[in-house]
């Protein structure tokens, strides 16, 4: 029996390298079945590419339209906005608000449309004036704060308070609330509120032809559906869809303008006019549901979800870094990523 001791030695020795090529070439992650995987060399990690700061810092830090010609680029929620032009925060028949927002630019068929419904309103519907609130930035882009659209000047929120008999004073633009159309049970409008002039001034904005959506509360959807019943000519509607939130003002969407080239238009609308299936659907969704007893034994909170990354310039049209890049105060000439800015060594002035 001795004479098999070496030839046993042998093949245990050739079979080692196979099994530890056998380890090497595991999944990644997968448990090591022996210690040899742990004098494995470590894997070199690829650099992080860093894509800069987020589109939405570099567009919020425009203060001033980027003097090209007028165009919308890109879609409504992923785009920027060229050649912009203001909506003057005070006019005939509307007053701007939250003027330190710096967000009553859009392109110039828009703010003509916002001033002609303006005063259209006030002549023929019994609006004393309109308060208008978000339209864009002055060169477009994502927003540091609130909406997802209002990207490339072709969007604009009206709200549903009156204007007042007076100018109204900065602080006031920023400290005045908007008032909710909604009834207590959350899926119907306040009679002592909603009245029959916000009915003709949604109308009105729907009338027009370069308005392609208005959005608004499904309460207030079926709020214009019920009042339009009877009307032999209610195909306006099919304009006026429900979304989430849009109770205290509404949302006027633009086509692409002529001239826009790379303007992506958006899908064209459902063939009905939203009142039927569609507006049970959205009733359903923002019902209030009943309140969960709260338990006795209090819960561990769980792990907050990470927050999503911002759009990033490359992620937009790249005519968009032109759009930034364009005017002696340039938001794209000036900006530095925190994480690509390298502190001068000290006791140096060589260093750029």
């Amino acid at each position: 029996m001795r004479i098999f001791h070496p030839l046993c030695a042998l093949v245990l020795a050739a079979a080692a390298p196979a099994a530890l090529l056998a380890q090497d070439s595991a999944p990644s992650g997968a448990a090591p079945t022996t210690t040899a995987a742990a004098k494995k060399e470590p894997v070199k990690k690829k650099p992080v590419k860093r894509a800069g700061p987020p589109a939405k810092e570099l567009f919020g830090a425009a203060k001033s339209p980027a003097p090209m010609e007028a165009r919308a680029i890109g879609f409504y929620a992923k785009g920027c906005l060229a050649g912009a032009a203001a909506l003057p925060t005070d006019g005939e028949a509307w007053q701007a608000m939250r003027l330190s927002r710096n967000r009553n630019w859009g392109h110039p068929k828009l703010v003509a449309l916002v001033e002609k419904l303006a005063r259209e309103a006030k002549t023929h519907d019994g609006w004393s004036g309109l308060l208008v609130g978000d339209l864009s930035q002055p060169r477009g882009g994502p927003m540091l704060t609130g909406h997802a659209s209002h990207q490339v000047g072709l969007d604009a929120d009206i709200w549903l308070t009156p204007m007042p008999d007076r100018r109204l004073t900065n602080q006031e633009r920023e400290d005045l609330s908007a008032t909710t159309m909604l009834a207590d049970d959350k899926v119907s409008v306040d009679p002592k509120i909603w009245t029959d002039a916000h009915a003709r001034l949604i109308k009105r904005a729907a009338s027009y032809s370069a308005v392609e959506r208005i959005f608004v509360h499904p309460a207030i959807k079926k709020a214009l559906c019920d009042g339009a019943a009877k009307d032999k000519d209610h195909g306006w509607l099919r304009k006026v869809r429900a979304y989430w939130g849009h109770h205290y003002h509404f949302h006027i969407r633009i086509g692409c303008p002529a001239g826009s080239g790379n303007c992506e238009a958006q899908p064209s609308l459902p063939a009905d006019d939203g009142c039927g299936a569609e507006l049970k659907n959205w009733l359903a969704l923002v019902k209030p549901k009943p309140q969960k007893p709260k338990p006795e034994v209090p819960v561990a909170p769980g792990k907050p979800a990470p927050a999503k990354p911002g759009i990033t310039l490359e992620q937009l049209p790249a005519e968009c870094k032109a759009v930034l890049a364009s005017g002696n105060d340039a938001p794209l000439k000036t900006a530095v990523p925190a994480k690509e800015a390298k502190p001068a060594p000290a006791k140096s002035s060589a260093t750029k």
